[in-house]
């Protein structure tokens, strides 16, 4: 299916440059309540898929004058605080960001930049609304941040390949400074999101950093109307 899958993308445009791997399990259980079926479900699709998908797109990315590979998935936080609570699921999703640094080694030499990207806060999506009540919660973004942060990401030139991101520091390093525009319920204070998982302490010190960057740079904006 994947191949056939590929096979008619390059027969529908011609090409392929870019390989986003998205599809991904999640089951948030602990060893004893994780069937054996689903933890093979998740490793078939998080780790298993994103090799297989990258794999099979491998020959037309290498005739690509500006091949790009983007997998979604987490910075590679080693806190026990990750591992203990859901190990299945968390070494599922860390497998997506092994392949990314592995992919991004291996690949350099034909040009292909190899990266992750990864949310800040929690993102409404369908998949989410499986899992929990979040069209009940006001504090989320919705899925336009990442969109933002895909886009921008994949026009970065070809060195900049084996880095995990984070979607707010993509964007405000490119120079967005107003991350309101994605708040699902409008109004919602920055730091009043509901942050997402597999994050750092140095990853919230840069966000932090960023923030105050940006808040400073408007004030002295509006100082001088």
């Amino acid at each position: 299916q994947v191949q056939r899958a590929i096979d008619q993308t390059v027969a529908t445009f011609g090409h392929l440059d870019v390989v986003i791997n998205n599809a991904s399990a999640i089951f948030l259980e602990s060893t004893e309540q994780t069937p054996a079926k689903r933890y093979d479900l998740m490793h078939n699709i998080n780790g298993r898929g994103t090799w297989l998908v990258t794999k099979l797109a491998l020959p037309h990315l290498k005739k690509s004058r500006n091949p790009r590979v983007l997998t979604l998935s987490p910075p590679l936080d080693m806190s026990p605080k990750w591992f203990e609570k859901t190990p299945a699921y968390t070494m599922a999703k860390y497998n997506m960001s092994m392949l990314v640094i592995g992919h991004a080694g291996e690949f350099a030499k034909h040009g292909i930049a190899v990266n992750a990207l990864w949310p800040y806060t929690v993102i409404e999506t369908a998949a989410l609304n499986m899992i929990s009540q979040s069209k009940s919660k006001p504090n989320l973004r919705t899925p336009e941040i990442m969109a933002d942060a895909a886009l921008e990401l994949l026009s970065k030139p070809a060195t900049f390949t084996g880095n995990l991101c984070i979607d707010e520091v993509i964007l405000r390093e490119a120079g967005v400074r107003d991350m309101a525009r994605y708040a699902l319920t409008p109004g919602t204070r920055d730091e009043d999101m509901e942050l997402d998982g597999f994050l750092s302490e140095a990853d919230h010190a840069r966000v932090a950093m960023l923030r105050k960057m940006h808040k400073s740079d408007t004030a002295a904006a509006k100082a001088k109307l």
